[in-house]
């Protein structure tokens, strides 16, 4: 792979890893998460999984790094969802 192949790669996965953060940001701020989908969240984790496996199989460093990072996010993301809806 080369650099710019490298570079594109990082620069999507950032684009797509981060996609979930303002949802984070604003379900912290307010303390709702009623209207917060757990189930496209429990997709997006399987599907950040199943890619964060396949960058280890490609030993591809871009797609490792930012689906790491993607679950890590979803994850705190459902943690909220679970924590601030209402019981």
């Amino acid at each position: 792979m080369n650099i710019n192949e490298t570079l594109i790669g990082i620069v999507a996965g950032t684009c797509t890893s981060t996609a979930v953060i303002p949802q984070l940001v604003k379900t912290i701020k307010e303390k709702k998460a009623e209207d917060v989908s757990p189930l496209m969240f429990f997709i997006l984790l399987t599907g950040t999984s199943i890619w964060t496996y396949y960058g280890f199989l490609k030993d591809d460093l871009p797609i490792i790094v930012t689906n790491i990072f993607s679950s890590l996010v979803t994850i705190t993301m459902l943690f909220m969802k679970f924590r601030f809806s209402s019981k």
